[in-house]
């Protein structure tokens, strides 16, 4: 799961840097699929429903964070 989460954050990435508006929505389904993950995860009890959940949300957040990353490079470029 570690190494299809870091070929996703790349891909957007690079999607984020070449086409900055087509890489919006490959991101909200990216984060769609894990925020759902993660709330079912989070259904078990107790601290098992917090550790089911909480790589979810730290690959959403990852997801989104290179996303934007990409689109600030983008942005930063003098052309």
């Amino acid at each position: 799961m570690i190494i299809a989460i870091i070929g996703v954050c790349a891909a957007l990435a690079v999607l984020g840097f070449l086409v900055p508006r087509l890489s919006r929505h490959p991101e909200r389904g990216t984060q769609r699929t894990l925020g759902a993950g993660s709330r079912l995860g989070g259904k078990a009890p107790g601290i098992l429903g917090r550790l089911l959940s909480k790589p979810f949300r730290s690959s959403s957040r990852a997801v989104g964070r290179s996303g934007s990353a990409g689109r600030r490079a983008r942005r930063r470029l003098p052309f």
